[in-house]
């Protein structure tokens, strides 16, 4: 009966999805994910802990804490004057790569307009946020000792969830 519940040393698969404090959904993984319990995989640890004890089928909810996806950095906000932004972007959501000085690329996403102005943001979107994780179990076995040295499954790479 210890097969089927979520212990250390046990491979786990999920699907899961990631909702902010809104409830809006950030992210999400349809695909079976795998990762080795207790095995320091990367996985959230508020998440892995919610999975033990659990079984094939169950839905588990994680919250994870404000610090999570790490503090928002005013730095990585920029406003910028819409007509010097291409047109394909100028909507909330849109993303575009921009390369610093440091010759750094990094995403900023469209969080603002108006007043003939665009802000764009290049934090996680989830910085400085709640956030709330489902999963789903989708199967459960035994780690191998080659697995239990990774953390993840042999048949897989990294899970998602960090």
């Amino acid at each position: 009966m210890s097969e089927d519940i979520v212990t250390k040393h046990k491979v786990v698969y999920i699907r899961y999805t990631v909702l902010d404090d809104s409830g809006l959904v950030r992210g999400q993984q349809d695909m079976p994910i795998g990762y080795v319990h207790g095995a320091r995989s990367g996985l959230f640890e508020e998440i892995e802990q919610s999975l033990d004890g659990h079984k094939v089928g169950d839905r588990v909810e994680s919250y994870l804490s404000p610090d999570a996806f790490g503090e928002r950095d005013p730095d990585l906000v920029i406003e910028e004057d819409i007509d010097n932004v291409p047109p394909q972007i100028r909507h909330i959501g849109a993303e575009a790569e921009l390369q610093n000085e440091n010759g750094d690329v990094l995403t900023f996403r469209v969080i603002s307009l108006g007043d003939g102005k665009i802000t764009l943001d290049a934090n996680h979107a989830l910085a400085g946020r709640s956030a709330k994780c489902v999963a789903e179990i989708l199967s459960i076995r035994q780690a191998t000792p080659d697995e239990i040295k990774s953390g993840f499954p042999a048949e897989q790479g990294v899970p998602q969830l960090h």
